[in-house]
């Protein structure tokens, strides 16, 4: 039988992911963050008040995991936690000035990994690939929410 790559997909799928965030980390540690950090800074940046069982969700981590994570960001003073309007039990999170301004610039700076790793493939190719990896993650949610967006093919991406 001729392999067509499928047998190497997962493969490729977990080493694509594991450079590229080994690259991002790598630009981004001037700010003193760990990669788990980034993903609570970038999740809270992007769902301002997203309730902190919920971004135990979103994480894909256990809720005391989180706990002690958001301690330690709100004790940095990247992050808040204020209760919620409705349910005084629900303690919602929010980015602090400082956060937002880090997200800013990281997301400069995961323009130029992102750059960096599709650097040789046309446009076409480009969407191609963020196109079938969104097909992908269709196949595969099982009617759950994704806990990326949609990806957007923008002129940076499709260049």
């Amino acid at each position: 039988m001729v392999s067509d790559g499928l047998d190497r997909l997962g493969f490729l799928l977990h080493d694509a992911a594991r450079l590229m965030r080994r690259r991002f980390e790598a630009r981004a540690s001037g700010f003193g963050l760990s990669a788990a950090q980034w993903r609570l800074l970038v999740r809270v940046a992007k769902e301002e008040g997203v309730a902190q069982a919920r971004l135990a969700e979103l994480l894909e981590i256990e809720p005391i995991s989180v706990s002690r994570l958001i301690d330690r960001m709100e004790e940095g003073g990247w992050i808040e936690r204020r209760a919620d309007a409705t349910d005084r039990r629900v303690r919602t999170i929010y980015p602090t000035a400082k956060s937002r301004d880090a997200y800013a610039h990281v997301k400069s700076l995961a323009g130029e990994v992102y750059e960096e790793a599709l650097a040789g493939l046309p446009a076409e190719a480009r969407r191609a690939l963020v196109e079938g990896l969104s097909r992908v993650i269709d196949n595969l949610s099982d009617g759950e929410t994704p806990s990326c967006e949609q990806p957007k093919v923008t002129e940076s991406v499709a260049s």
